[in-house]
C-alpha cells in the first residue's frame, strides 16, 4: 500500500514544486500549459458528449453534471500523471512566495506564461472539434447543449461567476493537494477524482475549463442548423461572443479561481502548518 503524506509534508511538497514551477523556461512552460489546457479540454468535451441528453431534462439534469463530472476528472488526471501546466492549480505556487522561495515577479510570470498557453490549448481543441462535425452528434442535440452551456456562462453577473469561481478552485487545488500526497497512481487518481467530481457536480466555474466549453459554444453558434434546436433566446444567444466570454466570464471566474487557489486552500495550509508552529 503506498504512503499518504502527512498534510504538514504535502505543504513542504507543494513548497518544492512551485520552486521548480517558476524556475521552468519560458518554452518548457508554455509547452506543458498549451498541453494542460488540450487535457483539460479533452475532459470536457467527453462530459458534455455523454451527459448532453440527460442535461437537457429538468429531472435529469443532476445526473447529467454528474456523469459531466465523472469524466471530466480525467482531464486533471493527465495533468498530474502524465505533466502539465495548469493555472488553477499553480495557484498554490503562493506557498512558495510565502515561504520566501521565490518572488511575486516570477510565481506572476509563471502564471501569465501558463494561463496564455491554457488558452492556446484549450480554445484550440474547441476548434478541432468544431472541424470534426462532431458538435452535430444527436441530431444536432450535442451542438445545441454546447451553445446553452457557453451563452449561460456568458450571462452570469460578475458576482455569481467570482464566487463560483473561488467555490471551483477550492476544490480543484484539494485535488492537487490529495494528489501530491499519494505516492501510488491509483492513489493520485482517487485523490483527483472525488474533489473534481463535486466541483463539477455543483456547477462552479474553471477558467481553464471555460477556454473549451465558451470557445466551443462560439464555433457551434456558427453553425445554423445547431442554432435551430438550441431553444435559446436571441438575447441570450446574442450575449455569446469573445467580448462577453473575456470581460464577463473569463476576468471574474480567473479572479475567483486566484482567490479559491492561492488564499482559501494555500494560504490557510501555510498559516495552519507554517506559522502555528
Amino acid at each position: 500500500m503506498g504512503k499518504q503524506l502527512k498534510p504538514n509534508e504535502i505543504l513542504d511538497a507543494n513548497i518544492e514544486s512551485g520552486v521548480a514551477k517558476a524556475g521552468g523556461s519560458f518554452g518548457k512552460l508554455f509547452v506543458l500549459a498549451i498541453m494542460a489546457g488540450a487535457f483539460i479540454a479533452f475532459g470536457a468535451e467527453s462530459s458534455n458528449m455523454a451527459a448532453y441528453g440527460l442535461l437537457s431534462e429538468p429531472m435529469t439534469f443532476g445526473l447529467g453534471k454528474a456523469l459531466a463530472g465523472a469524466l471530466f476528472a480525467a482531464g486533471l488526471m493527465m495533468v498530474i500523471l502524465c505533466g502539465g501546466e495548469l493555472f488553477t492549480g499553480n495557484c498554490l505556487m503562493v506557498t512558495s512566495l510565502l515561504d520566501r522561495r521565490i518572488s511575486a515577479g516570477r510565481m506572476l510570470r509563471n502564471w501569465v506564461i501558463v494561463y496564455i498557453g491554457n488558452f492556446v490549448g484549450g480554445a484550440g481543441i474547441a476548434y478541432l472539434m468544431s472541424v470534426t462535425g462532431l458538435f452535430a452528434s444527436g441530431g444536432g442535440a450535442l451542438g445545441a447543449m454546447t451553445v446553452k452551456i457557453a451563452a449561460g456562462k456568458c450571462a452570469l453577473t460578475f458576482g455569481k461567476a467570482f464566487v463560483m469561481g473561488i467555490l471551483c478552485n477550492i476544490l480543484v487545488c484539494l485535488a492537487v493537494w490529495l494528489a501530491t500526497g499519494a505516492d501510488s497512481t491509483i492513489g493520485k487518481i482517487f485523490g483527483i477524482f472525488f474533489p473534481i467530481w463535486v466541483f463539477v457536480t455543483s456547477g462552479f466555474e474553471h477558467s481553464v475549463a471555460n477556454m473549451y466549453y465558451v470557445p466551443a459554444g462560439i464555433f457551434a453558434k456558427g453553425d445554423a442548423a445547431l442554432l435551430a434546436n438550441s431553444a435559446l433566446s436571441p438575447e441570450l444567444l446574442s450575449g455569446l461572443n469573445w467580448q462577453n466570454f473575456l470581460v464577463a466570464n473569463l476576468v471574474p471566474v480567473t479572479l475567483g479561481n486566484i482567490v479559491g487557489g492561492a488564499i482559501f486552500v494555500g494560504c490557510a495550509y501555510y498559516f495552519t502548518y507554517k506559522k502555528a508552529k
